[in-house]
């Protein structure tokens, strides 16, 4: 297990043609939905006023999450920043 805290900031740019934007959202809330039923992706908050998000991902690896980033199909229009997590030595659980 390797959890990360992703942070997804989305710029679609103004000009892309409706249809392949409302295609392109559509793929991306399929895709996104079914890594949170699997559990790779077991949170996701939005950033009140942005087209943001972060997300937690609990993944195998680095290399699986890069996959799935990669393969989101709004990623072309992503700006991530992507912090490693570990267990603090202070949690209760």
């Amino acid at each position: 297990m390797a959890l990360f805290h992703v942070r997804m900031d989305v710029n679609i740019p103004r000009d892309l043609d409706p249809d392949v934007r409302d295609e392109t959202i559509a793929k991306e809330k399929a895709y996104s939905q079914e890594l949170q039923r699997s559990g790779k992706w077991p949170e996701i908050w939005r950033i009140v006023g942005k087209y943001s998000n972060i997300s937690i991902f609990d993944v195998d690896s680095a290399d699986e999450l890069h996959e799935i980033l990669w393969n989101l199909p709004l990623f072309p229009y992503m700006n991530i920043e992507i912090t490693a997590l570990t267990r603090h030595g202070s949690d209760v659980k």
